[in-house]
């Protein structure tokens, strides 16, 4: 199984955050990663900012947005 981008979004001018499904050591993994445009190049290029989990973590990957979200819609501004 080659490498299968599922969605990606832009960060910023530069950026994309890519979610890619791929397959390492007959495991499977979703990779959340940010990516990076070079002036010197054509393709997008991975930074080392992401993060991957085993496909069986997403459900929990989940229920940490989910909370993120609630906390954003109930506070009118997050401090950190």
């Amino acid at each position: 199984m080659d490498d299968q981008i599922l969605y990606q979004f832009s960060r910023n001018q530069d950026d994309k955050v890519y979610f890619t499904l791929r397959k390492y050591k007959d495991r499977k993994y979703i990779d959340l990663r940010i990516f990076y445009k070079p002036e010197d190049a054509d393709e997008m290029r991975p930074t080392k900012k992401g993060i991957t989990l085993a496909i069986e973590l997403l459900p929990e990957l989940k229920r940490g947005i989910v909370a993120c979200e609630k906390k954003i819609a109930a506070a009118s501004s997050v401090s950190f």
